[in-house]
């Protein structure tokens, strides 16, 4: 199965991709599938219980709520972010839920949801497992779920099988390494955005379908960082992390340009806390290519369009499209989980597709946009997700601000050379891998290790 655009960038809710996100697929997958067996009539409870990751710090990432939300039938595209609080209020109050939004069961947190601390399912660190009951209390039905990064959700039916590849009989530029994508890009003479584009439409989209998805992911993206530019206030959970987007803002726009020359820069920073406090805070967002990680696309496609002269719509397209592709080779070769890689899986591999993305519209060759992805995940190796309290707050949110700065230097030091440069993408990406491999569980998004313990021992 090919990796579209559509599958790295979706349209989400935070705090999380891989807890919150994905667990409100699973949860809602969960329960059409009952329907579909024809036993959601049947149903009295339904028990769940997370695992690993999940168990860890789906607290702090609103895994609890979005179980909830998901066995309601809602998803994180569609559901109204402002009220979910009254909702998860109005099912604690009744003590039931209604699954699909039809038949209702009871159902407490404390008695039907668990978050185990201590045991982790064999597929993924992000494991979950779903039991239906009768009336007699006999299970009906019973499946684990594993969310492996960016809203991205498999069952147990689907572990074990070798990563799906890009199929050569479908895709006109099949490509799964970096090295086969430059070769495409060799012997076809087009750019990484193009070769991305003629796949995706060879999955079945036509040009102006595939124009006006990426139109709409643009508007969200924006629409989140005005939000987060203008919401004051405190982020929930505990930590009393204050907003600082707002309060930026205000200082920028009231400023006088000045010379100096660094300006811009200030405001990718405000655009990726924007977006990442809005994160912080469950609103909606755009997985790219995580929740974690939101900012930083969103931040440097604003770069683009604000600062580059003759920045276009066309660009902004072609930015996506350039971004994706560099995102599928992470995707098929290492890891976009933090649970499974630490963070240079989120905030890496997002600060490499940006990096590239910018390369390509800045007018770079397609080995320069290579060298851009390469330089960007390069120098976030070894990076830990290490969120204190279980939080997407702190060091995330200042950490996606400097990752998009990051990008825009790998972007411009590449378009400085030919292409030409010592360590490939794609040997890069393995580096990762191996490097996600050797990392201890502590500091793979379970708030054990790194930030997250020695903040609160200071």
């Amino acid at each position: 199965m090919a990796i579209s655009v559509f599958d790295l960038f979706k349209v989400g809710i935070g705090p999380s991709s891989s807890h919150t996100v994905g667990p409100m697929k699973a949860a809602r997958l969960f329960a059409e599938g009952l329907r579909d067996q024809g036993l959601l009539p049947s149903v009295r409870a339904v028990r769940v219980c997370l695992y690993g990751s999940l168990g860890l710090t789906g607290k702090g990432h609103g895994s609890d709520k979005a179980v909830l939300l998901g066995l309601e039938g809602e998803q994180a595209a569609t559901v109204d972010v402002d009220a979910i609080p009254a909702r998860l209020e109005a099912i604690g109050a009744r003590g039931t839920l209604r699954l699909l939004g039809e038949h209702e069961i009871g159902f407490t947190v404390a008695e039907h949801l668990e978050f185990n601390r201590r045991q982790k399912l064999s597929y993924h660190p992000n494991g979950m497992r779903f039991t239906a009951y009768d009336e007699g209390g006999s299970a009906l039905a019973e499946r684990d779920y594993y969310s492996v990064g960016g809203g991205f959700v498999m069952d147990e039916t689907e572990t074990g099988q070798p990563p799906a590849a890009p199929d050569s009989r479908v895709l006109p530029y099949p490509f799964s390494t970096g090295a086969e994508l430059l070769a495409h890009a060799a012997r076809s003479g087009l750019p990484v955005s193009v070769i991305m584009l003629e796949n995706e439409k060879a999955l079945g989209r036509t040009s102006a379908q595939v124009q006006a998805g990426l139109g709409e992911l643009w508007q969200v993206m924006q629409a989140c960082v005005r939000r987060g530019c203008a919401t004051d206030g405190m982020l929930p959970g505990g930590l009393k992390v204050q907003r600082r987007a707002p309060r930026l803002f205000r200082q920028l726009t009231c400023e006088r340009n000045g010379d100096d020359p660094l300006r811009a820069m200030d405001w990718v920073t405000l655009y990726a806390l924007a977006v990442n406090e809005e994160n912080a805070a469950g609103g909606r967002v755009v997985t790219a290519p995580t929740n974690g990680a939101a900012g930083i696309i969103p931040a440097v496609l604003h770069y683009y369009d604000r600062f580059v002269p003759g920045a276009s719509p066309a660009g902004v397209q072609q930015f996506l499209l350039t971004a994706a592709a560099i995102g599928v080779l992470f995707k098929e070769n290492a890891s976009i989980s933090g649970a499974e890689v630490g963070c240079q899986g989120e905030v890496g591999s997002a600060c490499s597709m940006a990096a590239g993305a910018l390369a390509e519209v800045l007018g770079g060759t397609p080995e320069q946009v290579e060298n851009a992805a390469e330089i960007g995940i390069e120098h976030n190796l070894g990076l830990t997700c290490d969120p204190v309290g279980g939080l997407v707050q702190v060091p995330c949110i200042e950490r996606n601000a400097v990752a998009s700065i990051t990008a825009i230097h790998a972007a411009r030091l590449a378009l400085r050379g030919d292409g030409r440069h010592f360590v490939s993408l794609d040997k890069a990406i393995h580096t990762m891998r191996m490097t996600g491999r050797d990392m201890l569980d502590k500091y793979k998004e379970t708030s054990r290790g790194g930030l997250a313990v020695n903040v609160i021992e200071c």
